[in-house]
């Protein structure tokens, strides 16, 4: 008769079977599983560090953006600043359009959005560098396409200095946003993805306007902390949740990613380089398979409309970050005067009330 195992040698033989790939599928299953729970508990940490912080929800603003839709980039700057109360936005130095022929700079388009910003009481982000939000990513001027890089990069650091210089003592002008996403070659037209050049920026724009935060933002959903350098400020992180996936499946995809786990990113950055993080682009207008200009009102809502605008302010909330910037308010506004729908529109504009109403609460237990 065969001797009978005791039930902890079973149990053992299971975690721990005979079979090489087996052990090794165990080890990786258990290093999965440590590290989904360390950055679980990092992420708790985070959340609850900074709950008791206030919240500041703000957006981006592109004037060519607004054109597109055939609006008029100053009523809608005015309504985002005015009708919604946003008290912070981000605004753009495209290169192309500044310096459109070496050494004329244009800035009559910029001073104007820096004085509604004034007049509205709301603190600039100024987005700098050759890579900056919206397509095509990269905005050098045509003159420097044809030129080596050994000829424009000196070109660009001396309209960035140009720019510094000119906003640098405007009492709008909060931080920088250097080089957007510089790193995501997947998207846009950019060719030069070189380090070096961007630790160079971030010395220069540093030296120039010390007392200033610099802010470089990552792409949205690789895990991991980037911990090459430049070190700025502050690092931004965008969160795109819902999105038309034209390369696979032809249909559209949500990322099933937690709340959470943005709040993991967010810490262990802190801990390792004691900078923190906020949203710098909150996905806030819709990804349709098709350019958003000739997508019907219907096949956008499929991707972003008034609920899902509501449940992804909500998601942003709750990964702990305390500044959030909203993507899309050109659209918003789009919809409510072009397609008299301001549905998108008035959950911001609640979303902004209802943070006003709770920092006041927190402000009063301080």
């Amino acid at each position: 008769m065969p001797e009978r195992k005791p039930s902890w040698w079973k149990i053992t033989n299971y975690l721990w079977p005979a079979s090489i790939w087996k052990r090794v599928l165990v080890i990786f299953l258990a290093i999965v599983f440590l590290f989904t729970a360390v950055s679980y508990g990092v992420a708790q940490w985070y959340i609850a560090k900074h709950a008791n912080e206030p919240l500041t929800l703000g957006t981006t603003f592109i004037s060519d953006y607004a054109q597109s839709f055939g609006l008029d980039p100053k009523d809608t700057l005015s309504a985002i600043l005015g009708d919604l109360k946003i008290k912070q936005v981000r605004l753009v130095s495209y290169w192309d359009q500044i310096e459109p022929t070496p050494g004329n700079y244009d800035f009559s388009n910029l001073d104007w959005q820096f004085a509604m910003a004034n007049q509205y009481g709301a603190k600039v982000n100024l987005a700098i560098g050759l890579r900056q939000p919206r397509w095509p990513e990269c905005h050098e001027p045509a003159w420097a396409l044809s030129e080596p890089k050994s000829q424009w990069q000196p070109q660009l650091y001396n309209f960035m200095k140009v720019v510094v210089d000119r906003y640098k003592n405007n009492p709008a002008l909060d931080g920088y946003e250097l080089e957007n996403e510089f790193f995501m070659e997947v998207f846009g037209t950019c060719t030069d993805f070189d380090r070096s050049r961007l630790v160079a920026e971030f010395k220069l724009v540093k030296a120039w306007d010390p007392g200033r935060q610099v802010m470089i933002s990552r792409s949205d959903n690789w895990v991991g902390v980037p911990i090459g350098q430049p070190t700025p400020d502050e690092f931004g992180i965008s969160v795109y949740k819902r999105v038309w996936d034209k390369t696979l499946t032809h249909r559209y995809f949500e990322y099933p990613l937690p709340a959470w786990f943005y709040a993991s990113l967010a810490g262990w950055e802190q801990m390792i380089s004691g900078r923190d993080m906020i949203i710098h682009e909150l996905q806030a207008e819709p990804w349709p398979p098709t350019d958003i200009h000739q997508a019907s009102l219907q096949e956008q809502y499929k991707s972003m409309d008034a609920k899902r605008l509501k449940d992804r302010i909500a998601y942003g909330e709750a990964t702990g970050m305390r500044t959030i910037d909203l993507w899309g308010a050109e659209w918003w506004y789009w919809a409510k005067v072009k397609q008299n729908d301001p549905s998108v529109w008035n959950v911001v504009k609640q979303a902004v009330a209802q943070a006003e109403i709770d920092n006041q609460k927190l402000a009063a237990k301080h």
